[in-house]
């Protein structure tokens, strides 16, 4: 049943919803294929694998016992010569950084990381031993059962499971910048990646179990991606968006740009949709979900001396004819109220929402001059008297 979801070079014919038991399948048969399985063959079948590192585990196992490695697109994995080159300080063309902004305080990270030779898996396996080591020392000392011998003992293993702990991070230091390039751009500076990359390899480093067999690096991979679009979810937009939904808009930017070149012209959702295997509904909602919100401060034009702003209409403003009339019927209702007193004049703007658009009740008025309302009501009366004269009602007839 499962090869009947399959095409011919092992890509799924049309999104499914597969168990961990199918998904593994699918990813041993697409490895036997083409030697490797990427990280973007993982999330195509298991979406949220990112967010499940215990399941991701147990599938990095099954594929390794079957000597299939994971990582990245073979035209796209770092050479170790690339990585190698950097012991005399890391060159920017190796690391492939000649598009991004590098200051200083990066150049000398960069060199500083550079000093750390690559570990090859054994040593991998040494150092994680030491660590573990070092972490069951921790415990017999918190239990206080040590004599003073076992106890100096305990405490040099503690310390030399913290040396290999820091060995560990700093040889893989290089993994991160690798991975925090790819995502420069999004909102991030490229520093910020890289230190949100290294809290993940740092995670990495303390949850790595080298009896499941597979690669550090590997390993490493996944907990740096993973810390690093997180990263770019929370603080890379001015709308949050899920870490889920992100690596959905990533996968639809890859698809479209893959369309373009071979299209030769702008995919229609339809065609995005075959490509990715979801229906067109899910691909319009994925496109309004990626959408910028744009400044109105924004400049526009070459000159820049206009705004995006300028150009978009208020609804619910006034027209300027509109505009125009309001103020010459406040001029007017001026005029006339000169032949008024100021008290009339003032309990008038009240009633009639004249000062701030709201309109008082009589006993509202009232309180405010420290007289009955039926008082109120008769100096109103009284000033809409005065109003009614032809003499002043004739000035405000064209505006009823």
């Amino acid at each position: 049943a499962q090869d009947s979801e399959l095409d011919a070079e092992g890509e799924l014919e049309e999104q499914v919803l597969l168990t961990p038991e199918q998904a593994i399948e699918h990813l041993l048969n697409l490895g036997k294929l083409q030697g490797y399985v990427t990280y973007d063959d993982v999330l195509k079948v298991i979406p949220d694998a990112e967010n499940n590192m215990d399941q991701l585990e147990d599938i990095f196992a099954v594929l390794f016992e079957q000597d299939i490695e994971v990582g990245q697109a073979r035209e796209e994995e770092p050479t170790k010569d690339a990585l190698d080159s950097a012991a005399d300080g890391i060159d920017e063309e190796d690391f492939d950084l000649s598009q991004i902004e590098i200051d200083d305080s990066i150049s000398l990270y960069l060199k500083e990381i550079g000093r750390v030779p690559l570990l090859t898996a054994e040593e991998e396996v040494a150092l994680a031993k030491r660590m573990e080591r070092g972490r069951d020392a921790r415990k017999k000392l918190s239990q206080g059962l040590s004599d003073w011998e076992e106890r100096e003992k305990l405490l040099w293993y503690v310390r030399d499971g913290q040396a290999a702990q820091e060995h560990l991070i700093k040889a893989n230091s290089r993994l991160v910048v690798s991975v925090a390039k790819k995502y420069v751009g999004r909102g991030v500076p490229f520093l910020d990646l890289i230190q949100e990359g290294n809290i993940g390899l740092i995670r990495a480093v303390k949850k790595f179990d080298f009896r499941r067999g597979f690669k550090f690096s590997t390993y490493a991979t996944w907990w740096i991606r993973q810390a690093v679009t997180r990263a770019i979810a929370d603080q890379g937009r001015t709308i949050r968006v899920p870490v889920h939904m992100y690596e959905q808009i990533n996968r639809l930017t890859r698809t479209s740009r893959q369309l373009v070149q071979e299209l030769g012209r702008d995919p229609t959702t339809e065609e995005i949709a075959d490509e990715l295997g979801v229906s067109p509904r899910k691909v319009e909602h994925i496109m309004r979900v990626s959408q910028r919100p744009l400044s109105l401060e924004m400049p526009v034009g070459e000159e820049e001396d206009s705004y995006l702003g300028d150009f978009i209409e208020d609804e619910d403003a006034d027209s300027p004819s509109e505009a125009a009339g309001q103020h010459v019927l406040r001029e007017v209702i001026d005029e006339i109220f000169q032949s008024l007193t100021p008290r009339e004049v003032r309990i008038l703007q009240l009633r009639f929402g004249l000062v701030d658009g709201y309109c008082y009740t009589l006993e509202e008025v009232g309180k405010k001059f420290g007289v009955t309302r039926e008082r109120i009501r008769q100096i109103e009366a009284q000033a809409l008297s005065r109003l009614r004269h032809p003499s002043r009602s004739r000035k405000l007839r064209d505006y009823l």
